[in-house]
């Protein structure tokens, strides 16, 4: 085992009142990055949907400070930037410059979430790189909004950047930003939103020049590495606190879009040693033929992002926290696809390759995870307006219950782990886009039960009020559950209905692409988080207050939690008793951590 005293912090480089000014400037250099790109952003889903991140790297490509966005893009953002700058080293960018990629198969995500990056100088010498991501409504390919379910290629998904210099001290290049304009459905958006991401690059670098202006690159450079070394020092003690161990665990995706009735499996090994850890994805299932592969890029930022949340919240977001923390993947999985594998639906895979290593650290310190949250599922609505037959394209980013946390409930409908967007507005929604929000409300039983009861799901209905238009249903837990903790129980599922108008409904197998007519409903319902904990255990008075809100059904307050009511609606607390005795008495003999519902069965 390794010594904890190499835990510990290192001896200041530099006094202490400067690096926390450093540090909490450059947390807000990132921030109002963020905040210029939403801002200047054209398209619902940046301006309302903040589906976007920006950060700031050192020239070598580590991460000195990212925004509080989404951890998916700013863990994929390491291997893109350091991709850039290997393709243009750092010495031979002009201040004005701007390189844009999407390349997923060279460190990107997948094709409409578009990187740029800039050199920020200061007395003519390159010390830092301003970067964006942001998700960009249409990159080209075979359907509008570039997320097709059923591709089965990358170059079906859109037009694929390597990287590329967009600007050249300060001008664009016309030939490269011709074909970009040329290649997509929705020209004057990608140009607004490409300038939104501009913005949010030059505000970085004006920021971080201001800074080095007041203290000196030297000093605010020494100050970077030291918040890294620190962060490293933290993480390291965190981590030599967790048991040595290999944890196993795994999980599955309920198809890929092509094969509907085969599921696909996630597995990894969670190994920690004295201060570190490795992530295994071995007995992960071969790369699937429709478009749920993740692109390697993603394996590294899921990891960093669970660890991080069992370690230190408080601790700065820069590259000292990745240094402990190492990855193996292996080759033509789905969770490292061969090229050129279809990926556009990959953040499902990757929110299921999050319960996968939660559910390891899960075994090695379950005081300090949660059960398992529902996915975010992308639905988009796309077409052409009949007035100018102008393209439109409106990304829905649902989300779900929260799971239940070792001492407190769930949150209710709310994005988490590695996606944390923002909920568009029906008047945003209704005022753009042919479509009607006829009906939204939280969905009463959809929580895992348990002592701490899973957040609630989302109930949400769409009326197509001038069609036809294209539906991409990019989703997952529609056949399999969020699980639950501790004797908590797993959550409802998702489930996607469609009522057309000639009274047939058609039940959408988790990923889908069809066409709606005008009148034509979508009703959609959103996974809830698992429980955590017996249920038995669940005070009654919260019990009776979750009935009260609509939260719990008496029913499953009666069959599940043990809870009855007399005539008047108040809490039989004798009759409760009863029930939870009998309840308990059937399944005594009964033990298990993990309540994974249908999650076996394939």
């Amino acid at each position: 085992m390794v010594d904890p005293k190499q835990a510990t912090a290192p001896k200041d480089r530099i006094d202490p009142i400067t690096l926390e000014v450093v540090r909490n400037r450059l947390d807000v250099i990132a921030a109002e990055m963020e905040s210029a790109l939403i801002r200047s952003a054209f398209s619902v889903v940046l301006k309302e949907g903040a589906d976007c991140s920006c950060a700031l790297f050192t020239t070598k490509g580590e991460t000195m400070a990212q925004s509080i966005a989404l951890p998916q893009h700013l863990g994929v953002l390491v291997s893109t930037v350091t991709s850039m700058l290997r393709t243009f080293p750092i010495e031979t960018l002009q201040p004005g410059d701007v390189i844009v990629m999407n390349d997923p198969y060279d460190g990107g995500t997948h094709l409409p979430d578009i990187t740029l990056i800039t050199p920020v100088h200061h007395q003519g010498v390159a010390v830092a790189v301003a970067a964006s991501m942001a998700h960009q409504s249409d990159i080209g390919g075979m359907s509008i909004g570039s997320l097709p379910p059923d591709a089965t290629e990358l170059f079906q998904e859109g037009l694929v950047l390597p990287p590329i210099k967009l600007m050249k001290k300060g001008k664009f290049d016309p030939q490269i930003l011709s074909i970009l304009l040329k290649n997509v459905r929705i020209p004057s958006d990608l140009m607004a939103d490409l300038g939104a991401q501009i913005s949010a690059v030059r505000t970085g670098a004006q920021r971080f020049q201001t800074l080095c202006e007041e203290y000196g690159s030297p000093v605010v450079l020494d100050a970077v590495a030291e918040l890294m070394d620190r962060a490293e020092a933290i993480t390291r003690a965190r981590i030599y606190e967790i048991p040595d161990g290999t944890y196993e665990f795994y999980d599955f995706l309920d198809n890929d879009g092509i094969v509907l009735d085969q599921k696909i499996k996630i597995q990894a090994a969670l190994t920690v040693k004295g201060t570190e850890i490795h992530v295994d994805f071995a007995g992960t299932d071969p790369q699937a033929k429709g478009a749920a592969n993740a692109a390697f890029s993603h394996a590294a930022c899921v990891t960093y992002y669970c660890v991080r949340c069992v370690t230190d919240p408080t601790l700065p977001n820069n590259a000292g926290c990745f240094r402990p923390i190492s990855v193996s993947l292996p080759d033509g999985t789905v969770v490292n696809p061969s090229h050129p594998a279809a990926v556009n639906a990959r953040t499902m895979t990757v929110c299921r390759m999050t319960d996968v290593i939660f559910g390891c650290l899960a075994k090695a310190c379950p005081e300090r995870v949660r059960a398992s949250s529902s996915s975010m599922q992308g639905v988009s609505f796309s077409g052409r307006h009949s007035s100018n037959k102008k393209a439109y394209v409106y990304l829905e980013l649902f989300c779900g219950g929260m799971g239940a946390r070792p001492t407190k409930d769930g949150l209710d409908y709310i994005e988490t782990d590695i996606t944390n967007m923002q909920n568009a507005p029906t008047e945003a929604v209704e005022m753009e886009f042919p479509l009607r929000v006829k009906s939204m409300r939280l969905k009463t039983d959809s929580g895992g039960a348990g002592r701490y009861r899973g957040g609630l799901g989302m109930v949400k209905i769409f009326e197509v009020v001038e069609g036809p238009l294209e539906v991409t249903h990019r989703g997952d837990r529609h056949y399999t559950a969020p699980w639950g903790l501790n004797g908590g129980k797993p959550a409802l599922p998702w489930s996607t209905v469609v009522f057309h108008n000639d009274g047939s409904q058609h039940k959408v197998p988790a990923r889908e692409r069809f066409t709606l007519q005008t009148g034509e409903v979508l009703h959609c319902e959103t996974a809830g988080g698992g429980g955590n904990g017996d249920p038995l255990l669940r005070p009654l008075e919260d019990v009776a207050r979750d009935v009260n809100d609509s939260a719990v059904s008496r029913q499953a307050a009666r069959d599940i939690y043990g809870v009855d009511f007399d005539p008047s609606g108040q809490v039989d607390a004798l009759a409760s008793q009863t029930l939870r005795t009998k309840s308990s008495e059937q399944r005594q003999k009964i033990t298990w951590t993990f309540d994974r519902g249908d999650l076996g069965k394939s």
